[in-house]
């Protein structure tokens, strides 16, 4: 039984871009999560260690982003999509989506979405 787990926007505050004053101040990253994954065994059980506990994901991805303090929002997502292939062997399909709302004032957000999968690392 393949199943998804996912996140919606998680909010994270970082230093992301290539200008200088974005090397300086925070900005607001929204990131969004789809991962595939076998999940009969949790599903039977209700046993968290037989899953993936998405909370620990969130602080995850959150700690990458700020730790990283990428001048792109590409590398942060394929250096996230790169992290959980290989923490979560188990995932075979993740779908990662980054908006950075705050770049193009007169734009909803600019945004990167990939599409990895596990046979790729």
């Amino acid at each position: 039984m393949i199943g998804t787990i996912g996140i919606k926007d998680l909010e994270i505050l970082c230093i992301i871009g290539i200008y200088p004053a974005e090397r300086e101040h925070e900005q607001p990253l929204l990131l969004s999560l789809e991962a595939e994954y076998p999940f009969k065994a949790a599903a039977q059980t209700e046993d968290i260690q037989q899953t993936i506990d998405y909370a620990v994901i969130a602080q995850q991805l959150t700690d990458l982003a700020i730790e990283g303090k990428f001048q792109l929002i590409e590398t942060l997502a394929e250096r996230s999509a790169q992290y959980l292939l290989k923490t979560y062997p188990q995932i075979q399909r993740i779908i990662l989506e980054i908006k950075k709302p705050k770049a193009i004032p007169s734009a909803a957000y600019p945004y990167v979405r990939i599409e990895r999968f596990h046979h790729s690392y």
